[in-house]
This record gives C-alpha cells, sequence and structure tokens, in this order.
C-alpha cells in the first residue's frame, strides 16, 4: 500500500508539473510542443475550446489503446495520470510566468521532460502522446525520446498552419529541448568511467587502487604486437568524482602509463547497483 501511494503521489507531481508548463510557459507563448496538451493549446485557438476538454476527450481514445497494448498495469497507472492532467490544467491559471519567450520555452521543455521522465519511471503517463513511445519501446525497442519526437511531428506540423514560423521552430526546439532533457536523465546522469591501465607497476598500482580509492580491479593478460611480451592489463570501473584520483594513483607510481578511459551510462552489479562488505 505504502509504495502504491508513493507512486501515486510521483504520478500526480510530474502531472502537476505538465500543467504547469503548459499554462505558464509553453500556452502563453503559443508554442504547442507536439502532444495532446500541444493539440489543446492548437484547438484553443482555433475553436475557443477549452484545453482540460481537448485533453479529456482525447486521453479516452489514447485510454483504448493503452489496455489493448501496453496491459492492465499501464493501463491503471496511465488512466490516473490521464484522468489528474485535465483536472491540473483546469485549475492551474492561465499565466505568462516568464515575459521572454526564448526562455519560456527553455524552461517549460526541461521541466517537461523531467516530468515525462518521472511517469514512464513509474511506468505510467498523462496520456496523449507520451503513451505511443511506450508502445513503440515494448514492441520495436525504440527509444521513449525518440518515439515522442517522432510521435509529436504532425502536431508540430500544425503550428505553422495556426499560428506562425517562430512558433513553429519554438515548438521545434522545445521537443528537442524535452527529449535532450529526458535522454540525459535516462542515461546520463549516472555516467562511470571503465578504464585500461598498461604499466610496468601494475602490481603497486592495483594495491592502491583496491585500499585508497576502495574499486575493484580485473587483471587481463595483454601481448604487445611490437615486442610480443606480456603484461597486465588493468581494467578498473568506478564513479566520475574518483577518477581524478586515480589518474593521481597511476602517475605517482608510473607517470608513463598507458590509460584508455572511456565513459560508459550504466553499471550494474557489486559495488554500484547494490554494496556489500568487500568490493
Amino acid at each position: 500500500m505504502l509504495k502504491w501511494i508513493k507512486k501515486l503521489g510521483f504520478i500526480a507531481l510530474a502531472i502537476a508539473i505538465i500543467a504547469v508548463c503548459v499554462n505558464m510557459f509553453l500556452g502563453p507563448h503559443s508554442i504547442a510542443a507536439g502532444g495532446i496538451t500541444g493539440l489543446a493549446i492548437i484547438f484553443e485557438s482555433l475553436f475557443g475550446f477549452e484545453r482540460s476538454v481537448t485533453v479529456f476527450a482525447a486521453n479516452a481514445v489514447i485510454l483504448i489503446s493503452t489496455i489493448i497494448f501496453l496491459g492492465r498495469e499501464v493501463f491503471l497507472n496511465t488512466l490516473i495520470g490521464a484522468a489528474l492532467l485535465p483536472v491540473f490544467i483546469e485549475f492551474i491559471p492561465k499565466y505568462r510566468l516568464v515575459s521572454d519567450t526564448m526562455l519560456s520555452m527553455a524552461a517549460g521543455s526541461i521541466l517537461f521532460g523531467v516530468a515525462v521522465v518521472i511517469l514512464y519511471s513509474n511506468k505510467a503517463s498523462s496520456g496523449g502522446t507520451s503513451v505511443p513511445p511506450l508502445i513503440f519501446k515494448k514492441y520495436f525497442g525504440l527509444n521513449t525520446s525518440v518515439g515522442l519526437f517522432l510521435s509529436d511531428g504532425i502536431i508540430i506540423a500544425l503550428t505553422l498552419i495556426v499560428f506562425s514560423v517562430d512558433s513553429f521552430f519554438y515548438s521545434i526546439f522545445s521537443v528537442l529541448l524535452t527529449a535532450l532533457t529526458m535522454r540525459y536523465i535516462e542515461s546520463g546522469m549516472h555516467k562511470r568511467k571503465m578504464v585500461y591501465i598498461i604499466s610496468d607497476e601494475s602490481q603497486a598500482i592495483t594495491s592502491d587502487i583496491l585500499t585508497k580509492i576502495n574499486r575493484g580491479v580485473t587483471l587481463v593478460p595483454a601481448i604487445g604486437a611490437f615486442e610480443r611480451k606480456e603484461k597486465e592489463m588493468l581494467l578498473v570501473t568506478l564513479d566520475s568524482k574518483d577518477y581524478r584520483e586515480l589518474v593521481s594513483v597511476v602517475n605517482q607510481h608510473d607517470k608513463y602509463a598507458f590509460m584508455i578511459t572511456n565513459t560508459v551510462s550504466d553499471v550494474r552489479g557489486q559495488g554500484f547497483t547494490y554494496q556489500s562488505g568487500s568490493i
């Protein structure tokens, strides 16, 4: 029950953020950055429909697709978001919080991206065009940020007809910024370093890595093509914050050591996704 309440709280928070983005950052500047909320902004300008009414009607159709393609659990989570979004849009004031269009677009897009990631991490959505990316990911393995960009294309194109060329490009930039924010949060916030080290002082370097940095070391047999001499290559995976210390340790023992460093976005296992008494 506590887990369900916590999830519900996160979903409600994300929906509130989306509503704020629509009513205070994007809508006041006629930026219809895709999605059902973008369509609602367009319909409000064309026909005078309330944004909440458009969102409610469109989400009814989306919910049918959700139960068919994504199953009962996602349907129930989507039902919550789809029901809350028109309510929040109705009651959160339509107010131009930031007068500068570019700044308002940037702030709203980043916040929108954060909100969508919160929803996706809870296997939920606000309905609308945030559902097709989940379907694309399930059946075609397409990244959710890419799927969101594709599903919003038609709605963005409508801004060129309804509003102006400026609104069209602002909408494009908004979707791109939202997608970049999502991609960064999904894969960029927990980057680690994977380092290969070849040195004649491998034993001393290994000892300091184990004791000073408290990270494991994998010894990989390596043979140089020129000398045909076998050496031990050290493989170390560590947090980015510890990388400078690793460089210092290596330089302390062998300033001529050969190092290759890769940045990796996901590391799982002991010492990273779970902890134990030793590494």
